[in-house]
């Protein structure tokens, strides 16, 4: 990102014009070789659809282990530094529009390379060949959690373990996305107006304001700071609380399933594509924004599908060679087979990936270069900037709620016996102990395959821990 913001200046930095002409030519002609820099697709093949397909399929996607930083890494190692497609300064360039962007950022990296080397139907065909082999394994693994999974002993045991590392997983993720959405490129500082921002998103989320209306309202806010309209920003944030009030007053207190909006009251297939359609186009920071959107539709507000199998899926999700949202595909099969049996199953699996990924292909495949613009638009990316901050906010309370889920699981409490309490209770015991060391692996260890072998530990130590 520092190199993104030193090209920036460079290239708002206007030559200076001496009497020496021929240090005026030398800086003209720096000017020229940086802006080719940036513009140079001379060493890009030129590839057809079949080709880029294989391409991405043999080369990313059966390897796309170890999350978005593995993934990101191996298409800049190949095809920036090893190939030389495009320089390393475009790829800064364009990787810093994907991060301000939602969708998950190694899948439009391959759809941009896709479309320099064969168009938009490039594009398609190299980020169906990354995304397509973490798609078939969840649903195959959406499968056999269906038919075997419920109540099989060493299954559930196995995810009991791994239920508090999906909890650590995501405070991890809080972590690692606020030292990107928090932290200021120019001062390297806090940015206090994006944590105010996170903080008070956290606690609308108690006040049980619809998370929609936090990062519409944050990030106006910010677009209204960054001109230093500081009174429209604070009749803003005022009104949010008294049009709270007023509804208060009016109406009560509003329930947990205020959180969502009801998109998938019922997993049809209509209903799915919408829930991984919304999800999709909100997932700014990636797949961890998205798992709060869809648990409130499915868990909270629809009902259709239990908390607990919500955690074992990101479970999955994350050792699959496959973009983290690849979860929403495993919600899809859940949810159908729920409302039609398993043959509706796969057609909810099908459409909810098919509305998650459609949003970062259409943003990459309709032109990169508007996107860029967009971006780089100063009053555009105050608002960016203020909607990703109240993200942050949106997934510390999913995180928490997560933590809670697995660390104090209940079961029929009411029902069982003294011994089975105290059993019970000794679980929840060692779920804590699980998360605490869970957490602390991730930052003791940060090999691409760390959280893969982490996950197969847990399922592991299930079967002794848990049965």
């Amino acid at each position: 990102m520092a190199d993104h913001q030193d090209l920036e200046k460079a290239e708002q930095t206007p030559a200076i014009v001496n009497a020496d002409d021929g240090k005026h030519d030398s800086q003209t002609s720096s000017a020229d070789s940086q802006q080719h820099e940036l513009e140079d697709n001379s060493n890009v093949p030129k590839l057809g659809f079949l080709r880029l397909f294989w391409l991405f399929l043999s080369r990313f996607g059966i390897f796309a282990w170890g999350g978005p930083v593995a993934q990101i890494a191996l298409l800049k190692d190949e095809l920036v530094i090893k190939q030389k497609w495009i320089t390393i300064s475009r790829f800064n360039r364009v990787f810093a529009v994907y991060q301000i962007l939602p969708g998950p950022e190694a899948a439009e990296l391959c759809m941009f390379f896709g479309c320099l080397s064969g168009g938009r139907l490039g594009g398609i065909a190299a980020g169906l060949g990354f995304i397509l082999p973490g798609f078939l394994l969840m649903l195959l693994a959406s499968y056999l959690y269906t038919i075997v999974g419920f109540g099989n002993k060493y299954v559930n045991a196995s995810f009991r373990a791994l239920q508090p590392m999906v909890a650590a997983m995501m405070f991890r993720a809080i972590h690692k996305i606020s030292e990107h959405v928090l932290i200021s490129h120019r001062t390297k500082e806090l940015n206090p107006w994006l944590v105010g921002y996170a903080l008070f998103t956290a606690l609308n989320s108690a006040l049980r304001i619809n998370w929609f209306i936090s990062l519409a309202v944050y990030g106006l806010i910010n677009m209204a700071v960054a001109r230093r309209l500081f009174s429209v920003a604070a009749l803003l944030f005022i009104l949010q609380y008294v049009a709270y009030g007023v509804y208060v007053h009016f109406k009560g207190v509003p329930s947990p399933l205020s959180l969502a909006l009801g998109i998938a009251p019922k997993p049809d297939v209509g209903h799915l594509f919408g829930l991984g359609l919304v999800s999709g186009s909100l997932s700014f920071g990636g797949a961890f924004t998205a798992i709060p959107f869809i648990q409130a539709e499915a868990v909270l507000k629809g009902g259709w599908m239990l908390q607990q199998a919500f955690i074992d899926c990101i479970a999955i999700g994350n050792v699959l060679p496959a973009p983290l949202v690849i979860f929403a595909t495993f919600v899809g099969f859940y949810g159908g087979n729920s409302y039609g049996g398993i043959g509706y199953a796969f057609a909810g699996a099908v459409v909810i990936t098919l509305g998650m990924f459609f949003p970062c292909f259409l943003f990459v495949i309709a032109g990169h270069n508007l996107l860029e613009r967009l971006v780089r638009n100063k009053f555009l990316a105050a608002g960016f900037d203020g909607l990703c901050g109240s993200v942050i906010g949106v997934i510390a309370i999913v995180a928490f709620q997560l933590l809670s889920a697995s660390v104090d699981y209940k079961g029929h409490s009411s029902t069982l016996s003294s011994e089975e309490q105290y059993r019970l209770a000794s679980q929840n015991a060692l779920a804590a102990v699980i998360f605490v060391l869970a957490l602390g692996a991730q930052y003791m260890f940060r090999n691409r395959f760390s959280i893969i072998l982490l996950v197969l530990s847990g399922a592991l130590a299930g079967q002794f821990l848990f049965i």
